[in-house]
């Protein structure tokens, strides 16, 4: 029995005496003690200094996972439980992270959530069961393209790149274009976009684009938020033109964000002043007649003509009474729409006193040649 207890006394003190060993050996050689909480990793190179910009922490990531990334983003790469091997950095021009250990990673082209599985991969052979979180905190300049029916189709710069404003709407960039024209189709806009990883040299895509269909009536009717898209840089937005639009949905369309605040009509004949007339949405007949300057003294104030450009593309005229006292009205005083042209005709009086006119003008010629020899 003796001899068993000073057997497991031995015992313990040789475990004491290995653990004191160890600590002190730790303490000589720090590095050989960091391995043993975390892997082995190799001392970062120094990367280069970026401009201070915000960090993810303070602002958290201007886009989504769906966002593409580009030449010219800035990212916060945190790397969980190595901070110090995280930082911000920026997708240069062959479309790649230089990121410490690892090297160079492309990411051009690909979504923020496949440029993080990426980042995870290359990390595998330094780090076990690497997490990482990608945030974009600065973003390249925007560029757009809008096609159908806008006033200015066209492409455009939508955001100057690096700031921490979130990325431009769908409606927004119909603003920049001066907004929609009474021909378009809201229901059925589409955006052409291209598809994450279609730009990645390792991608064997052929088709290249998504197309993103959008309803902007249920944004214009309900408030959907959802229906307002943000863009991407590269994004193409077409806007069809409508069949068949009723005058209620005109009326409302009009009154929208992204519709212009000023609708062009012309107003030709026996005004004070004809021409083309600069006049809010919805403006009825009567106030343009004014807005041109009134009935003139050889107009006939009685009726007016109406031509009208019809969204299938045909065009109708119709004879409307003018009353000025008169309320809006879809029969005698109704809301005009872009391009819309309003004819005032020369009253009986004025075409009889032209018609004489002109069968008089030789006459009053020859005698005026009489008077000038005197005769």
């Amino acid at each position: 029995m003796a001899k068993r207890r000073l057997s497991v006394s031995l015992t313990r003190l040789v475990v004491v005496l290995t653990a004191l060993m160890l600590g002190h050996y730790l303490e000589q050689n720090p590095a050989v003690a960091q391995t043993t909480s975390r892997e082995t990793f190799p001392s970062p190179q120094t990367a280069p200094s970026l401009p201070q910009l915000p960090t993810s922490s303070e602002t958290g990531s201007l886009v989504d996972d769906t966002y593409i990334l580009g030449i010219g983003d800035t990212l916060r790469v945190d790397i969980f439980n190595i901070p110090d091997y995280s930082g911000d950095f920026r997708v240069l021009s062959g479309g790649s992270l230089n990121i410490p250990v690892v090297g160079s990673i492309f990411v051009e082209g690909l979504s923020v959530a496949q440029a993080t599985e990426q980042i995870e991969q290359s990390l595998a052979d330094y780090v076990r069961r690497p997490n990482v979180t990608l945030s974009v905190i600065g973003t390249r300049p925007m560029q757009i393209a809008i096609a159908g029916e806008v006033r200015r189709p066209g492409a455009y710069q939508v955001s100057e790149g690096g700031g921490a404003a979130e990325l431009p709407t769908l409606t927004q960039a119909i603003e920049l274009a001066d907004g929609i024209t009474q021909l378009a189709d809201i229901r059925q806009i589409e955006v052409k976009r291209r598809l994450p990883g279609s730009s990645s040299p390792l991608s064997n895509r052929t088709d290249g684009l998504q197309t993103i269909p959008i309803n902007l009536w249920d944004l214009l009717k309900e408030g959907d938020l959802s229906k307002d898209l943000q863009l991407q840089d590269g994004d193409r937005i077409i806007i069809p033109t409508a069949n068949t639009l009723s005058a209620g949905e005109v009326t409302e369309l009009a009154t929208a964000s992204f519709s212009p605040d000023q609708i062009t009509i012309n107003v030709v004949g026996e005004v004070g002043s004809p021409g083309s007339v600069l006049v809010p949405p919805n403006t009825p007949l009567n106030q343009a007649i004014l807005a041109a300057g009134g009935f003139n003294n050889r107009a006939r104030k009685g009726t007016v003509n109406l031509v009208r450009l019809n969204p299938n593309g045909t065009a109708t005229e119709r004879e409307l009474e003018v009353d000025f006292a008169q309320g809006v009205s879809e029969d005698t005083n109704p809301s005009l729409r872009p391009n819309d042209t309003i004819i005032v005709q020369r009253s009986g009086l004025a075409r009889t006193s032209d018609t004489f006119g002109g069968i008089l003008a030789p006459l009053n010629f020859g005698l005026n040649i009489l008077r000038l020899f005197g005769l």
